[in-house]
Parts: structure tokens; sequence; C-alpha cells
């Protein structure tokens, strides 16, 4: 009998530092490379800013903020300067993908479509400025559309 309860403690502590690690593994960590942070920013602004209709995937300014430079960047003729910015675009939206796409997987693939008909556009072996500007206008469409705005 005195062979059980000693071992019983143990047991109990072990388990419940492995559920605690287990617990901690399936949280998203504070810092990904400064996008959740980032993240946990704009969603807060947005919170805070009246009459802004966030979509089901939440606050997607940061996102559209890099795709209205990107379009600017192409409107001006400027289409290397754009593939390298949209460069930013795809990486904050990849890191964000874990903390976005289990909000609304539909819409995360819809804008997810919308970014890689970007990214093709202006990465093709010779861009033209009407192909990446039509992509740009359809992926600014597509953050206006799951924000409710258009």
């Amino acid at each position: 009998m005195f062979m059980k309860s000693s071992i019983v403690r143990p047991v109990a502590t072990v388990s419940a530092a492995v559920l605690l690690a287990l617990a901690a593994g399936c949280s998203k960590p504070a810092e990904q490379g400064g996008a959740s942070a980032t993240s946990a920013t704009t969603a807060q602004s947005a919170a805070l800013t009246p009459g802004r209709a966030a979509s089901k995937l939440g606050d997607l300014s940061t996102f559209r903020s890099i795709a209205t430079d990107i379009a600017v960047i192409v409107d001006k003729g400027d289409l290397a300067a754009a593939k390298a910015r949209i460069k930013d675009l795809e990486v904050s939206w990849d890191s964000a993908e874990a903390g976005l796409k289990p909000r609304a997987a539909d819409d995360w693939h819809v804008l997810d479509k919308s970014i890689d008909k970007a990214l093709a556009a202006l990465r093709a072996d010779t861009p033209s400025q009407a192909d990446c500007k039509a992509a740009m206008g359809v992926l600014l469409k597509t953050f206006d559309t799951l924000e409710g705005k258009g």
C-alpha cells in the first residue's frame, strides 16, 4: 500500500507538467517575427475606431495598407519596386495564417487567392503594368468586400 501512494504523487506531478506543456504548445507564441504583436495592435485599433467594419478574419488594415502602397507604386510604373514591396505582403500574410485562417477559412482562401494572383502578376517574367494594376485592383476590392465596404 505504501508503494502505491508514493508513486501517485510523482505521476500526478509529471502528468500536470505534461498537460501544461501541451497547453502552452497549442497556443500562439507572443512574438512570432513581430507579426502577432502587429496583429494584436491592429485588432485593438480596429476595436477603438468607430464605424469600421472588421471582417470575419479580423482587422485586415495592415495587409490592405501594404496592398495600397503596392498599387500606388504600380500606378507610378515602378514594377520592380512593387515586386519588392509585395514580398512584405506575402511574408506578413503567411506569418499571420495560423491566427487568421481558423476564424473564417473560406474568406481566408478568397483573400489568399487574390494575393497569389497579385504576386503572380508582379513576378511574371515580363510583368505588364496593366495586368499588375488589374490584379491590385481585384486585391483591394477583395479587402473591401471582406470588410463589408464593397
